[in-house]
């Protein structure tokens, strides 16, 4: 298809990094996002909407969407693949059956079991569960809890703490219901990206995400600090071990529902010593800020492979990779993630992005706005990240640092570590 009317939904910067992947597709003359932020703008039509399906409906109609590619996983979840299915308007994107697989933990846990996925064993506690005794079954490694909710990358607490996890534990089971205890799973994570739909999957370049908020994995848990691509842990062996025991059995597993999976399952690994992965967790879209690597090293035009997920053609369409190394590293707001300024001027951005070029070295917009004299300012508390592509890790690392020592906003903090295991 070519002329294609394309719009992202989605606000952050997952979705800044689609919309600039996008434009770079010759295949797309129209490309909008809602609602879109500071970034989208420069090379899409943002879109003030209520977020609900049936207004989204409408503009979709309005605009004569060919694509809607849907970013975060709360309107998945809530049904808006469902409605455009319904309204012929093809979506990248699954049903809102299949997105509980991020969701749900549990629904996941039991998806994995159905599938023979490896993953950690796991206990689901609720108020009449003898808590102690569970924390017992576990004990001798940090215990892991779960909450069974959407919770932005941030409902999951790693602890050797007994009383913390007691207390997590017992604060989830009075707000959700129940809480999922899992036993802990040593090893290294990496993430991989898998593109599927009824008749195939496409596997992109492994990822590795940094989720604590300070060098050296210390500090609280965030929606991640940087990420860089490829992550070297997923060795030729162990993409193979992926493949045969995690991405074909799920292809089988949601290829065979009523509606097929149509969209990117994103798989949290654990590679232990040996080698074997297990599944952490599945997320139902691009991650954040994993999609802002992954993306710029696929040479296959982005719209035909997002439209071919959304529309059964991915078998078709073959899938190729750029070689090199692709480096992200966040700029976050002061008090990130617990509780983060916003209002502050972001300086030099102007300029970085003006001297920006997509694929080399380029800022990835996420809560960016205007205000009222037309200054950038931090809305959010992941601000923005710098990005860059080379041909290999140390270089690449250099270059995204580089951009980011251009912009400057008061109080803000990153990592300075990003891709060290690479490094080592």
């Amino acid at each position: 298809m070519d002329n294609a009317t394309v719009i992202v939904v989605g606000s952050g910067g997952r979705e800044h990094a689609l919309c600039l992947s996008l434009a770079a597709s010759p295949r797309v003359s129209s490309l909008h996002c809602v609602p879109g932020n500071a970034g989208t703008a420069k090379m899409a039509t943002n879109h003030a909407c209520d977020m609900s399906n049936e207004p989204l409906l409408d503009l979709f109609r309005e605009i004569k969407a060919d694509l809607v590619v849907v970013g975060p996983e709360a309107p998945l979840c809530e049904g808006l693949a469902d409605a455009c299915q319904s309204a012929g308007i093809a979506c990248f994107g699954p049903v809102a059956a299949l997105a509980h697989l991020e969701g749900s933990k549990l629904h996941a846990k039991l998806a994995m079991q159905s599938a023979g996925v490896p993953t950690a064993a796991f206990q689901r506690l609720d108020a009449t569960s003898d808590i102690d005794a569970a924390l017992d079954a576990y004990a001798g490694q940090p215990w892991v809890v779960k909450r069974d909710v959407l919770a932005g990358g941030k409902g999951v607490v790693v602890t050797s703490d007994r009383n913390e996890a007691k207390q997590f534990i017992i604060t989830s089971i009075g707000s959700d219901g129940f809480v999922l205890l899992e036993a802990f799973l040593p090893g290294e994570e990496a993430s991989m990206l898998v593109v599927m739909d009824g008749t195939g999957f496409h596997t992109l370049p492994p990822s590795q995400d940094h989720k604590r908020a300070y060098d050296g994995d210390r500090g609280p848990n965030t929606g991640g600090m940087g990420a860089y691509c490829p992550a070297p842990v997923i060795t030729e062996q162990v993409h193979e071990r992926v493949l045969k025991r995690i991405v074909e059995p799920m292809h089988r597993h949601l290829s065979g529902q009523p509606v097929p999976y149509r969209g990117v399952l994103f798989i949290g690994l654990m590679i232990d010593a040996s080698g074997d992965p297990f599944v952490v967790e599945f997320n139902v879209r691009f991650g954040d800020p994993e999609c802002q690597v992954t993306l710029p090293l696929v040479e296959t035009d982005m719209f035909d492979l997002l439209h071919g997920a959304a529309t059964d053609g991915l078998s078709e369409l073959p899938l190729k990779i750029r070689q090199g190394t692709a480096l992200t590293v966040v700029l976050a707001s002061e008090g990130y993630p617990s509780a983060p300024v916003k209002g502050r001027p972001i300086r030099g951005l102007e300029q970085a992005l003006e001297t920006a070029v997509y694929g080399k070295t380029w800022v990835n917009l996420a809560g960016v706005g205007v205000d009222e004299s037309g200054q950038y300012i931090a809305t959010g508390g992941r601000v923005l990240s710098c990005s860059a592509l080379g041909v290999d890790v140390k270089r690449t690392k250099s270059e995204a640092y580089r951009l980011l020592s251009e912009i400057h906003l008061e109080g803000a903090h990153f990592r300075t570590d990003i891709a060290h295991r690479a490094m080592q």
